[in-house]
């Protein structure tokens, strides 16, 4: 049996994690690199929980200054099983209005510049991001909305775009065209390295603004996202800690079989492959190297 560990990545206006108990921090070192911040690791009733900053305590690395792979394998070298990613985004839809949770279930990836994968020349893996999100785990995050009666709309489209400007009129209204529901700059490649790492994903997108197609909402500006992001602060806090009180204590299997990501995925032959590269991948790809 493998123990559950819930793993939570603070977007913005998200620096810490209250209710968080016994709490020790740990600064991971990682073959990747540095990772965002110290991880918080403490336990939410009976539940492990681990805690990282996405852009540091002090909101000091920009969406493309992110190291997403270190923080990913800093998670999984916590033991984190099952990620929830906690992202400020902007909206296309008028029902999904700032304040509101999107509980997003695909992604469209509009960045560019950014390491995407852990894998490459030496070791070429493929895994499937057909399901990004592992239901179950969303299946958790909504029961746990629903009991400390907090708004959520199950289902969505979150597009990635590399910021860190806000979208042009154009982009905005492209993406609203193409029928995307949320933007945001950070869920890629956050998801996929997740699930190179099988590690089971899932989104709870916090509404700060309707992004810049909607007539009366015409210019994103910094000051009106804070504000919504801190009063959404609370509900996530809320929202996490009744997640982490009823999680269960072993490992789930995931539906879309995130826990399973890498079986096959791998197509270097083992005598071609790089050693330098596999001491990296000891973490996130340890159970199928070593196997």
């Amino acid at each position: 049996m493998t123990q559950a560990v819930l793993g939570v990545m603070g977007g913005s206006g998200v620096y810490d994690l209250p209710g968080l108990e016994d709490v020790r921090e740990e600064a991971v070192q990682s073959p990747w690199g540095e990772p965002s911040d110290a991880l918080r690791i403490g336990r939410i009733g009976q539940t492990k929980v681990v805690f990282l900053a996405r852009h540091g305590r002090g909101h000091r690395l920009s969406p493309t200054g992110i190291n997403y792979r270190a923080n990913i394998d800093a998670m999984k070298r916590a033991g984190v099983t099952d990620l929830v990613s906690l992202s400020a985004c902007g909206s296309f839809r008028s029902e999904l209005h700032p304040g509101l949770f999107v509980l997003v279930d695909q992604f469209v990836d509009r960045t560019h510049g950014r390491a995407s994968s852990f894998f490459g020349n030496g070791c070429v893996a493929h895994v499937s991001l057909a399901h990004p999100i592992g239901p179950a785990l969303q299946n958790r995050i909504a029961e746990a909305a629903a009991a400390e009666e907090i708004a959520v709309h199950r289902g969505g489209t979150y597009v990635c775009m590399e910021g860190p400007q806000f979208s042009s009129l154009a982009e905005s209204t492209a993406y609203k065209a193409q029928g995307f529901d949320v933007i945001g700059m950070t869920n890629m490649p956050e998801a996929k390295l997740a699930r190179e790492a099988e590690i089971t994903y899932a989104t709870i997108a916090m509404v700060t603004d309707f992004d810049c197609w909607h007539p009366s909402h015409d210019a994103v500006d910094v000051a009106a996202v804070v504000a919504v992001a801190r009063a959404n602060a609370d509900k996530a806090a809320r929202l996490v800690a009744r997640l982490a009180r009823d999680f269960s204590q072993a490992r789930e299997a995931c539906p879309v079989g995130s826990d399973r990501a890498l079986d096959g995925a791998i197509m270097t032959a083992p005598a071609q492959r790089d050693p330098a590269l596999l001491a990296k991948l000891d973490a996130v790809a340890g159970r199928v190297l070593n196997g």
